[in-house]
């Protein structure tokens, strides 16, 4: 069995390597696609173009549009009219609008000061994220509006409520999200390759007409798919590190708390499953083309559905459980669990499972399509 099996792993190696396309691809996935990721995918708001229609000018309107500067804000225009506004918004040369009215100065004087902000909805998050700082700038304003007119007795200012909000980031102090997006790729890029890597190997076997050779041969069905699994798992642990190391951590800095020989410990078993998956599309696919069509129809909605970019108490109760059938779900979590917060296995043992038992589905199905072919 291990000799049959030994030779099995070597032929693979042997067309893996000689495979220049899938070697592009694998060093560019754990290289350049993290790097920019972390550079390119960004949730901070910076330099955002702001153009202002100002109807007031006077002292009080601009010291509000002196407050829309850098790093966060932009002021790209002055506008001098309602059509000026819209044609800005339109065009694309402005993401948000401040209208200051006519009367600003004198409601500012009576303690009832009010601006329009108009944003670009297309780009949604952005835009609630500008909407954010926009409100935060109005609330040190008034503030600051208040304190002028109260004058300077510190006494009287202390016998104001006040409430004083003082928030704590764990594990990300800056919310720098190269760090969070960065990881992500990474994670992404294991689940990708797992999937192509083994896909491709059986289809190749397909295309150049071996599998028939295969079938006949003394090879059980759970040593071809481990020789076509061990592979996998050996290029993307010898070349992950590159992307954890060398780029998570080297370029962006992000700091990996806990355990790095925990985290692979239980990729190896993440990156079994998710290539019996790929086993299973190759069985399913008559050549590559088709092959990788089908594994892009199933990647997709198992990130979507990992909880990744909206938390799975976000989403509707029926796709907070179809979430469950997404492996990514429980990867994505165990990977932020272990490398951001540094938690143990007491923290993470439900990620694992979910994990088992999934890949244990997805090997029993591919195994029995297998057996199908055979018959």
């Amino acid at each position: 069995m291990w000799a049959r099996l030994a030779a099995m792993v070597l032929k693979e190696f042997r067309q893996l390597l000689g495979d220049l396309p899938i070697l592009f691809i694998l060093l560019w996935g754990f290289s350049g696609a993290v790097f920019i990721a972390g550079r390119a995918i960004s949730m901070d708001i910076n330099n955002y173009p702001v153009a202002v229609l100002d109807l007031s000018r006077s002292p009080e309107s601009r010291e509000l549009i002196a407050r829309l500067r850098a790093p966060w804000f932009k002021v790209v225009a002055q506008l001098e009219s309602d059509a000026a506004l819209t044609d800005a918004l339109d065009r694309g040369r402005t993401s948000l609008a401040v209208v200051i009215p006519p009367t600003f100065s004198r409601d500012v004087q009576a303690g009832a000061g009010r601006f329009q902000v108009i944003s670009d909805g297309t780009q949604s998050q952005m835009a609630t994220l500008a909407g954010g700082y926009i409100t935060q700038l109005a609330g040190g304003y008034s503030i600051e509006l208040l304190e002028r007119r109260l004058g300077p007795s510190e006494r009287l200012l202390a016998r104001l409520p006040q409430v004083d909000a003082r928030p704590r980031v764990e594990f990300n102090p800056n919310i720098t999200s190269a760090w969070f997006s960065s990881l992500l790729e990474m994670l992404n890029m294991i689940t990708m390759i797992s999937m192509l890597l083994t896909a491709a190997a059986m289809v190749r076997e397909k295309e150049q007409g071996t599998l028939e050779q295969l079938l006949v041969s003394p090879l059980r069905p759970a040593e071809l798919f481990a020789a076509k699994i061990i592979p996998t798992v050996v290029v993307i642990l010898l070349l992950s590190p590159l992307s954890l190391f060398g780029i998570v951590g080297g370029v962006f800095g992000t700091p990996l708390r806990g355990s790095v020989l925990f985290f692979y410990a239980v990729s190896v078993l993440y990156i079994t499953s998710v290539a019996s998956l790929g086993i299973y599309i190759a069985m399913l696919a008559r050549n590559l083309a088709q092959a990788m069509m089908m594994l892009f129809l199933i990647l997709f909605p198992m990130l979507f559905l990992s909880g990744a970019t909206t938390p799975p108490e976000s989403m509707a109760p029926w796709m907070r459980y179809a979430t469950l059938i997404s492996p990514m779900r429980y990867y994505i979590d165990f990977g932020y669990q272990v490398l951001f917060k540094g938690n143990g296995l007491a923290y993470v043992w439900h990620d694992i499972l979910g994990m088992l038992v999934l890949g244990g589905l997805m090997f029993g199905f591919s195994v029995a399509r297998f057996r199908r072919l055979l018959g």
